[in-house]
């Protein structure tokens, strides 16, 4: 089941392309329907994960460390049901919506691409594979954030690509030096090396290169300015992807998986981790804060949530790797709600500046009602998802001792919940635009999923009790096994 994760997206951008212009709408039938059956095994993973613990697929037959494998447990299944779900509702909204673009068949291809790249990083055993999965997503992404074909979209992909090479160098060249020390690439067996070797300064030197080459992937402060363009310009569904799904699977899910179970985290590192996300918390947020185009908002607001997660990585108990965890499912789902709204504003009245709109509740209710959902989600307002995730942070490090980083994290809460405020009174409330008179409610698959992320972001605190816990249990405890992971790949494969 998990070469059907990669084979079946592959499968369909192959498909999409060869019959698309002999059948009229059959992108939208094959992506769809592609990404219900990815939803579907991504939740049967949960069951086997339960089961199994871990499971290890060999490509060829051959046995790792010499040959290629795909690796399943509970990390990688938290991760594959977390890009699954978003990539089928976004998918149900992109039927209405990408309609207004020409050539919709090329979008559904280079999302089939997309995500079998995010789904190939998840799954990875080895690290080359892994670069070639991850370079896969980014180029597609590039092309994506461009397929608008207007100036600034182009303008924004060229930065992008720019800087996602500049990451992907630091990631190759890390991947290499990595190779010469440790004569592997399986991620197993260079975890198991580094135990019986020791760390000098090469290593450090990798560690320094995965840091730069992920954070960018992520998005961090300082290396977070290629993304409120790209993220602003691409179709509202590429948004809800990239600030949803995919700068987390490239970014932060690589950068755990690397650190915590390969490399070995350290004080030093997890110090670092939650300078970095603090930083990032408060410098998103105040560039949110002054932003009028709702897309840019919502950019920088990606930022400062990534600083959440990255924060709790930094505090590396197992309280915060479960709030970390559990922000980061919380952050997939609202933040995709609230760029599919975007696009559900930016669709019935040509505008996303906040100064051109108001009193949208009345002609979009739907909209309206779904966006104050994740809104207030992403603020932290109980008993919104993004309240329980938020607080079990800000408890872990209480508990921790890290007082002056939690009453930040708390402060910063405070200013997000003000700019979401802001961005609800100038579009729904207040008097209608008389320009706006005649807007009419989106269609319905896109009123569908925005209405069933927010039902989501409502109730996914329900992942902390018992029928689900063992849902993020199982993906925190990949974390807190730290380097025993190769030992126990190895012992699956057994």
């Amino acid at each position: 089941m998990l070469l059907f994760f990669i084979t079946i997206p592959l499968c369909a951008a192959f498909l999409i392309s060869l019959f698309n212009r002999k059948i009229k709408n059959l992108s939208d039938f094959i992506a769809n329907l592609a990404t219900f059956i990815l939803f579907l095994f991504s939740l049967s993973s949960i069951k086997l994960i339960s089961l199994y613990k871990i499971i290890v697929y060999r490509l060829g037959g051959w046995m790792p460390p010499m040959g290629i494998c795909l690796v399943g447990d509970g990390l990688a299944s938290f991760m594959l049901v977390t890009v699954n779900l978003i990539s089928f509702l976004v998918m149900i909204y992109s039927i209405s919506y990408m309609d207004r673009y020409t050539d919709k068949w090329k979008f559904h291809a280079l999302f089939m691409l997309m995500l079998a790249g995010m789904n190939g990083v998840i799954l990875s055993g080895d690290l080359f594979s892994l670069y070639l999965f991850l370079e896969m997503a980014s180029i597609s992404a590039y092309v994506l954030v461009a397929f608008g074909t207007e100036p600034e979209d182009l303008e924004a992909s060229f930065k992008y690509a720019i800087m996602g090479s500049i990451a992907s160098i630091f990631i190759l060249l890390g991947i290499g030096l990595l190779y010469s020390y440790t004569s592997t690439l399986n991620m197993a067996d260079i975890s198991s090396g580094l135990l019986n070797k020791p760390k000098g300064l090469l290593v450090g030197f990798v560690a320094v290169l995965f840091l730069a080459g992920f954070g960018l992937k992520s998005a961090l402060v300082p290396f977070h300015t290629w993304l409120p363009d790209a993220h602003s310009s691409a179709p509202s569904p590429v948004s809800a992807i990239l600030s949803g799904i995919f700068i987390k699977t490239l970014g932060i899910y690589a950068l755990a998986r690397i650190f915590f179970n390969i490399l070995g985290i350290s004080d030093k590192i997890l110090f670092l981790f939650m300078v970095l996300g603090v930083l990032s918390m408060v410098v998103g947020a105040l560039l949110a804060m002054a932003q009028n185009d709702i897309k840019r908002m919502l950019a920088y607001s990606s930022i400062s949530q990534i600083g959440y997660i990255v924060f709790a990585l930094g505090i590396g108990t197992p309280l915060a790797l479960l709030g970390g965890l559990l922000h980061l499912f919380n952050h997939a789902v609202f933040k995709s709600l609230l760029f599919l709204n975007a696009g559900a504003i930016e669709y019935s009245t040509g505008s996303r500046k906040l100064s051109d709109l108001g009193g949208l509740n009345s002609k979009l209710p739907i909209t309206g009602g779904t966006s104050f959902i994740g809104s207030m989600s992403i603020a932290g307002i109980p008993p919104l998802g993004g309240f329980w995730s938020k607080l079990i942070i800000i408890i872990a490090a209480v508990q921790t001792g890290h007082i002056g980083f939690a009453f930040v994290a708390v402060l910063v809460s405070i200013i997000t919940l003000v700019y979401y405020l802001k961005f609800q009174s100038f579009v729904f409330f207040g008097k209608l635009n008389q320009a706006y008179i005649k807007v009419r409610e989106v269609p319905l698959v896109m009123k569908l999923a925005m209405v069933f992320l927010a039902g989501i972001s409502i109730f996914s605190g329900l992942l902390l009790t018992p029928p689900f816990k063992d849902f993020l249990q199982s993906a925190t405890g990949i974390l807190l096994s730290g380097t025993a992971y190769g030992q126990a790949i190895f012992g699956a494969i057994k």
